[in-house]
């Protein structure tokens, strides 16, 4: 089997020796070349023609976003951001995945060589997921096509999402046009601390919907959407007539936490067949089988197509286990979610 072939473009000797000890740990992927920095980096990409692309974000000559964006314009192909775990770091990050990047990993604020090896086995399984990833010519965003207001539906209905690699893009995507009259939406995305915030906020000022991070024991309000902090699990609880979010950090589920199956078992329990779940691209199978207790509870359950997914691991699992109604693709997964969620209160 042909191995993956990775490039490591990084301005610290460490990071590049450290990654290429963690790539070629592996015995599907070597590294076959560093750069420190993008110039280089742009030679070897010539030369090597290599599957992944692991970049540092801020190096000298040239910032790591400067040409990630020529390359995802020029030449694209699959790329890992290594990014630092600061507040402009997840900025950044953010932006390095609406330019193109496939996911990242971020580098340990003390004892990086023994904190780098390890989330060995983790940076190999984005590596993996990155190099089977479909990347495509970078072009900016268009003005998301907003959606006509909902009839009010009732604050009982409830929208799951769950995502994973490529997933911070096809929330956006998704959430974008929801209009404000929309029901309550609670989203796992797999995202390490300090991350979620950012992308909340983010989320919140392109969406006609309020976007926050999760806090435990807040109520669940329409035309609001919750997402899991980094590193805690989240579920819906209901208490008489409302909703309330609950926040734990038990062990990780499916290698997770936040975990999909966490919050959509949740929803399952909570909502029923007041609920519509939706599993968006990602690696692995977390939300599979809680996808499917949401269907087999009376929810309608959505799961993102092949060819609109940056990687179809999740939505292939969960459609392999029976667990979703519906595969449609990216672009119409708003429109449909709020067309079930208007259905269900029709047969009401």
């Amino acid at each position: 089997m042909k191995k993956i072939q990775v490039l490591c473009v990084d301005d610290s000797a460490l990071i590049r020796q450290l990654m290429t000890e963690i790539v070629n740990s592996h015995a599907d992927m070597e590294m076959i070349a560093t750069a420190p920095d993008p110039l280089i980096a742009r030679d070897l990409i010539k030369q090597y023609n290599p599957d992944v692309l692991t970049l540092d974000v801020e190096m000298p000559r040239m910032d790591g976003l400067d040409f990630l964006e020529r390359l995802m314009r020029l030449r694209p192909m699959p790329v890992v951001m290594v990014s630092s775990l600061t507040s402009k770091g997840s900025e950044i990050t953010l932006n390095a995945l609406e330019l193109g990047a496939v996911d990242f990993v971020t580098k340990p604020q003390i004892g990086l060589r023994e904190g780098m090896l390890h989330y060995s086995d983790a940076i190999a399984d984005k590596i993996r997921a990155a190099s089977r990833a479909r990347v495509s010519r970078h072009v900016p965003a268009a003005a998301p096509k907003r959606l006509a207001t909902t009839p009010l539906v009732g604050s009982e209905k409830i929208i799951a999402i769950g995502a994973s690699t490529g997933g911070t893009e096809a929330i956006r995507q998704v959430l974008t046009p929801l209009p404000p009259t929309s029901p309550a939406l609670v989203i796992t995305q797999h995202m390490p601390p300090g991350f979620t915030r950012s992308f909340a906020e983010r989320l919140d000022k392109l969406c006609q919907i309020s976007v926050k991070e999760a806090q435990d024991g807040e109520r669940v309000m329409p035309g609001h959407a919750y997402i899991a902090p980094g590193d805690i699990h989240m579920e819906l609880a209901r208490s008489g007539a409302n909703y309330h979010i609950r926040l734990n950090d038990a062990p990780p589920v499916n290698r997770h936490r936040p975990s999909v199956d966490i919050l959509f078992h949740s929803v399952a329990r909570a909502a029923g067949s007041n609920a519509v779940g939706v599993i968006l691209t990602g690696m692995g199978n977390d939300g599979a089988a809680g996808l499917l207790a949401m269907r087999n509870a009376g929810a309608r359950t959505l799961a993102q197509s092949e060819r609109s997914c940056v990687v179809f691991g999740m939505p292939r699992e969960a459609i392999a286990a029976g667990a979703a109604c519906d595969i449609i693709d990216l672009d119409n997964i708003s429109q449909k979610m709020l067309n079930s969620v208007v259905g269900q209160a029709q047969r009401i």
